[in-house]
């Protein structure tokens, strides 16, 4: 019996160690997968990164493809503007990125370091060097906090300067009124210098009159800060003269590099970075890489379209829909210019069902078909 048991013993640990090996070859003590190579390389795990690695695993089959996130949460963004306000809670933006990955695709858990296109080669963080057949950039944007040496001291805060209140004249207009009926001051061309927080004054710029300051008194107070391009973009072969992803604004394909591919804030698109251009983009993008595939043209032209829910009040929004030129492309047949219960809804309450499993599962290219059917074939 003893040697029975000894046997069993050496056979379990023998077994324990064969799993062990099979697990390693899986995935490395880091969580990165041990594969180096796959047909589709996404880059980025927010709204492009995820919508696209769907689409894509549909296409080549998920064990072709890979998504290289870090972040451990993947939010729904465009939802903090009614968490701000009290309407939606915090844990209501944010699931965690195990769970919206694309079950089958391999998730490596790290940074982008380095580009190498010239040889379909990224390189992460941790010293890994992933290759590709295809590659999609979605990295999004970064937010660059840092100011000269006071970030320690303050609470830095930085507001765009604009001179309108919105880009496109129509919802502009909407706007203005909107802001005179609540009797609401804008100061457009004000630049954010200095925040003194222990006596809550910020100091502002006037850019129209370079030098001259005014000090504004709060209770209460929200800034954006600056954004830009990921670091990693800059510089590299694969960024344009000003630090961001150099795609063609119809085809979303690399200007330079024909195997790569361009979806999201990254990218050097003249449009506004929403979630809702991601939608259309992803749309366009999936044909653009059909047609590569076949080694024929690209045919689906992406026209900018792009949308921005102005939430006005707890029950009203208006919701602004444009293209490339600033010019309006809204879905349905009335004036979205005008504040509606209706558009607060779709912004709150059905949006968000659409993003998590809709656009995340690759299934919603847009309002597009929708915008169609609504205008009778006339938009």
């Amino acid at each position: 019996m003893t040697g029975q048991l000894h046997t069993q013993r050496l056979l379990s640990r023998q077994y324990r160690r064969v799993f062990s090996v099979i697990n390693s070859q899986i995935h490395t003590s880091s969580g990165l997968a041990a594969k180096d190579h796959y047909k589709f390389l996404v880059l980025g795990g927010g709204t492009g990164g995820i919508t696209m690695a769907a689409r894509m695993k549909r296409k080549v089959g998920a064990q072709n493809v890979a998504i290289v996130e870090p972040s451990e949460v993947h939010y729904y963004q465009p939802i903090w503007t009614l968490v701000g306000a009290g309407a939606k809670s915090v844990a209501s933006s944010g699931r965690s990125t195990a769970s919206v990955i694309p079950s089958g695709v391999t998730w490596v858990r790290s940074k982008v370091a380095e580009f190498d296109p010239r040889n379909n080669v990224v390189l992460t963080d941790s010293g890994k060097k992933i290759s590709y057949d295809y590659l999609i950039v979605a990295l999004g944007l970064e937010l660059h906090y840092e100011k000269t040496g006071k970030r320690s001291k303050a609470n830095i805060i930085y507001n765009t300067p604009l001179p309108k209140l919105f880009g496109v004249k129509k919802y502009a207009d909407a706007l203005w009124e909107i802001v005179k009926k609540r009797d609401i001051n804008i100061n457009l061309r004000h630049n954010l210098i200095e925040v003194r927080a222990d006596k809550q004054e910020a100091i502002f710029e006037n850019l129209d009159k370079p030098g001259e300051t005014k000090v504004y008194k709060y209770e209460m107070i929200h800034v954006t800060p600056p954004m830009g391009p990921p670091a990693v973009l800059k510089g590299s072969s694969l960024d344009d003269a000003t630090g961001w992803l150099d795609v063609d604004k119809n085809t979303l394909q690399h200007k330079t590099y024909a195997n790569v591919f361009g979806i999201g804030d990254c990218t050097n698109l003249p449009t506004s970075k929403t979630a809702a251009a991601v939608a259309a983009q992803s749309a366009v993008l999936d044909r653009t890489v059909s047609q590569i595939l076949r080694k024929k043209t690209p045919d689906k032209m992406y026209d900018g379209y792009s949308s921005c829910p102005l939430v006005t009040s707890y029950n009203t929004a208006i919701l602004a829909e444009f293209d490339y030129d600033g010019q309006p492309l809204e879905t349905f047949p009335v004036d979205q210019s005008k504040e509606s219960r209706v558009m607060y809804h779709m912004k709150a309450d059905f949006m968000p069902i659409l993003y998590w499993h809709g656009l995340l599962k690759g299934f919603w290219g847009g309002p597009g078909p929708l915008r169609t059917i609504m205008h009778l074939g006339m938009k």
